[in-house]
């Protein structure tokens, strides 16, 4: 597709490297200021309730996130950096420019907190929401196949400025099977539903990534708000997982956006290269996740980029 895609109130995050440390917990413990510890991967479809709240959030940067541990004295320590495969659960806390734990933050997206893993080759991408305790400590619980993982906090710590996000790179012990980059596509598919992707992303421009939702064929135009939007992107920079910020285009409730079948971001490339997008929306109470290859080139607006082929979606990768 040619035409610059509608992409109506989904939130977008896109992941430039970024590190966020996590430790391996052998328990979950007492649940604090968050009580939903919501968790989906590509591929995966999953109930999940959303409760209303704040809209703002990964708006702090205009280039690439994700590719620090520490910023603006702020930084992301993991119990553990080091982890068997399997369900595992991951603790840390976010230290602040006093050197103690940061208890308060900002609700973005209707979260304290956003945590993004994805592994090196860009397979076996999450976005969970930890739950905090009265201490500082988060706590998470991921699914971690062997490899080179990079984990992402997204937050916006109360009396800063602006949103930021951090990133650690993380080992899972075991015999390692890393997976080629997807081919460039703009269909994806996840169970019956299937995502199509129009506009493209172009160095240094601002544009726009419309996704339209469909079912069995038929459009879906009662998607459901999902983090305070009708969906949900997130973006990775192949090479180092940098983490673009992307904004959707309305919000549900404003006189203006549709509940689908179009949702619109706006984006734009830090430089060219290949970009992995990953979009959750929800249904009839279920969280869906579809993922894209993108390139963004020199190409104007509009102008397909090379190599652009229909696809399934690569699900629940590695």
């Amino acid at each position: 597709m040619n035409t610059p895609m509608k992409l109506g109130g989904y939130g977008i995050a896109l992941v430039a490297a970024a590190g966020l440390a996590f430790g391996a917990g052998n328990a979950v413990g007492p649940i604090g200021q968050d009580s939903d510890n919501s968790h989906h991967s590509a591929g995966q479809d999953m109930t999940n309730e959303v409760s209303g709240g704040d809209q703002g959030g990964h708006e702090g940067h205009d280039g690439p996130g994700g590719l620090l541990v520490s910023e603006h004295g702020y930084t992301l320590n993991p119990a553990s950096t080091i982890f068997e495969a399997g369900t595992r659960k991951v603790t840390f806390q976010v230290t602040g420019p006093d050197g103690k734990p940061v208890t308060e933050f900002e609700p973005t997206h209707e979260k304290k907190l956003h945590l993004i893993a994805v592994r090196r080759d860009t397979t076996g991408f999450q976005h969970v929401h930890p739950v905090m305790d009265k201490t500082g400590t988060w706590r998470a619980e991921l699914e971690l196949t062997p490899g080179d993982w990079r984990f992402f906090a997204d937050f916006h710590p109360t009396g800063h400025d602006e949103t930021m996000t951090l990133g650690i790179d993380t080992a899972v012990a075991g015999g390692y099977d890393p997976k080629p980059l997807p081919k460039p596509n703009r269909t994806a598919q996840t169970g019956d539903y299937t995502v199509t992707l129009d506009g493209d992303m172009v160095p240094g421009e601002a544009g726009e990534l419309t996704l339209t939702v469909s079912r069995d064929g038929k459009p879906v135009t009662d998607l459901q708000p999902y983090l305070a939007a009708y969906g949900h992107l997130v973006a990775l920079r192949v090479g180092d997982l940098g983490y673009l910020h992307v904004h959707p285009e309305g919000e549900p409730g404003d006189g203006t956006t549709e509940p689908g079948p179009d949702v619109t971001f706006v984006a734009t490339a830090p430089s060219a290269g290949a970009y992995r997008l990953f979009l959750d929306f929800q249904h009839e109470g279920t969280v869906h996740t579809v993922d894209f290859t993108v390139h963004a080139t020199g190409s104007g607006p509009g102008e397909s980029a090379p190599g652009s082929e229909d696809s399934d979606s690569h699900g629940n990768h590695g």
